[in-house]
């Protein structure tokens, strides 16, 4: 690294050493967020929000493709709606925060900032469901939560975040659920192919499912600190908001019934895991599907500085039509300065582009991934640049693959559970009676969790805790 990038990174701490302190400087110095003056918030700078922008645009055209369709519900839920169903409020109710006045008048009844937006969506089902011809309801919004954190952390965990919230109606127990595991496929593809990170796929434990839900899916991912990470969540909801609610349809046999509702969710949680993920002791890594900016062009301009730029602004238009290409042409920086930055911000690309370059019609290829230079022909550049973008992608899937699998190890006794956690971490795969007692017993014995049940996973072997033959494989995790 040269003297000038030495110095663009000094404020990273190692990550293998002080991964904490390594995220949260990376997320400030790459510009992706900022703390708020309000307790808990954040504030997200243009880079970080482009990289939402990048997630909306992808599952909303997966969305709507499915039938989806965007609305938009208040954010305000009357205290006598979040507590008709027992269980949702019981869930929420110590991180809801409470509007009590308007202006200095006291309100007759306290309104709760949503958490989440069952308790306003169904009301309004009711209203505008009566026949099966109704059905289904495909309905989310794009929207953020208030959850009063006591403990937070840019992207990770926030007072209030960004995410969409899917709310969906069926005549039918198997529709809902089909729909749950729909939803949870675009996640996995979503995760998987864009934004490079494998996960495990399956459900939650009823003690980690949603509340109100009778049961949860869930997409569970490995860091790079070798904790857990809740990627997404698709919840099937049976008919409890519906009664609660008072959602009715006649169906086709002139019977009145419940409908059987649905919801799910991503966040900006996202984006803390990209971070993690992907970046290393020079900053982001960025996998090029969801990357903002996938080449920077650099013009070294040397002593014909003019020829230099325009050829660079000629690549630049000519890969603009290809991919996202920023044109480096800044003249208050030095090439090396502008190296550095890039690679902080994780760019997949860089092509630099000099005098020797100009008159040989090359240029200088970068990735991001390992830092090795290739001199590239300007003819046919698009194709190579493509082509290259496609590699690095494989690149980040790989390694991020190839860690989660290091780090996923089965363990026949609690014993060999605990012994795992405390050493190394990570994924422990093992079997289970489904006894919410074993369950309790593995928790309070080794400090993990159920993160998943693998849902086309056979059983195999013994219940760690009684010793009974499993009736599921789950994988325990210490988790965030």
């Amino acid at each position: 690294m040269s003297t000038e990038g030495q110095a663009f990174v000094k404020e990273i701490p190692s990550k293998s050493e002080q991964f904490s302190d390594w995220y949260t400087a990376v997320v400030l110095k790459a510009e992706l967020a900022d703390y708020s003056p309000v307790r808990g918030c954040m504030v997200i700078r243009p880079y970080g929000y482009a990289l939402w922008e990048g997630i909306q645009r992808w599952l909303d055209e997966r969305f709507k493709a499915t039938g989806h369709v965007n609305a938009y519900f208040p954010l305000f839920v009357p205290e006598s709606f979040l507590k008709k169903e027992a269980e949702h409020v019981e869930g929420f109710a110590p991180q809801v925060a409470w509007v009590t006045h308007g202006g200095d008048e006291e309100l007759a009844e306290r309104l709760a900032v949503r958490p989440t937006s069952e308790a306003i969506i169904l009301p309004m089902y009711a209203k505008w469901i009566q026949s099966y011809r109704d059905l289904p309801v495909l309905l989310l919004q794009w929207n953020s939560v208030v959850r009063w954190e006591k403990s937070t952390r840019l992207f990770q965990r926030t007072s209030e975040f960004l995410w969409h919230e899917g709310h969906t109606a069926h005549a039918t127990l198997e529709e809902a659920d089909q729909e749950c595991l729909v939803i949870l496929e675009i996640y996995r593809q979503l995760l998987e192919d864009v934004l490079a990170i494998p996960v495990l796929v399956g459900r939650k434990s009823p003690t980690e499912k949603f509340a109100g839900a009778d049961w949860t899916y869930t997409l569970e991912a490995l860091m790079p600190d070798r904790q857990a990470l809740q990627a997404g969540t698709s919840h099937f909801l049976g008919q409890n908001f519906a009664k609660a609610f008072g959602v009715k349809f006649l169906d086709r046999d002139n019977a009145e019934k419940f409908v059987w509702s649905t919801s799910w969710a991503v966040s900006t949680r996202l984006i803390g895991s990209l971070i993690m993920a992907h970046g290393d002791d020079r900053g982001l890594g960025l996998p090029p599907r969801i990357a903002p900016i996938q080449v920077v062009i650099v013009p070294i301009l040397g002593k014909d500085g003019e020829r230099v730029l325009a050829a660079a602004r000629e690549l630049a238009d000519r890969l603009g039509k290809v991919a996202r290409v920023k044109l480096d042409d800044r003249d208050e920086y030095t090439p090396g300065w502008k190296f550095n930055e890039w690679e902080m911000r994780g760019a997949p690309l860089r092509l630099e582009i000099g005098p020797r370059d100009v008159a040989s019609g090359a240029a200088v290829l970068v990735k991001r991934t390992d830092g090795g230079k290739a001199t590239v022909a300007q003819d046919g550049i698009e194709q190579t640049v493509l082509a290259a973008l496609e590699e690095v992608q494989k690149e980040y899937f790989g390694r991020a693959k190839a860690f989660l699998e290091a780090h996923t190890v089965s363990a026949e006794t609690i014993e060999q559970l605990a012994e795992a956690m405390r050493d190394r971490r990570g994924f422990v795969r093992t079997g289970w009676c489904q006894e919410q007692a074993c369950e309790d017993a593995i928790r309070e014995r080794t400090g993990a969790s159920p993160r998943v049940t693998p849902l086309n996973d056979a059983p195999e072997g013994a219940c760690l805790a009684c010793g009974k033959p499993s009736t599921a494989t789950v994988y325990y995790a210490r988790a965030y």
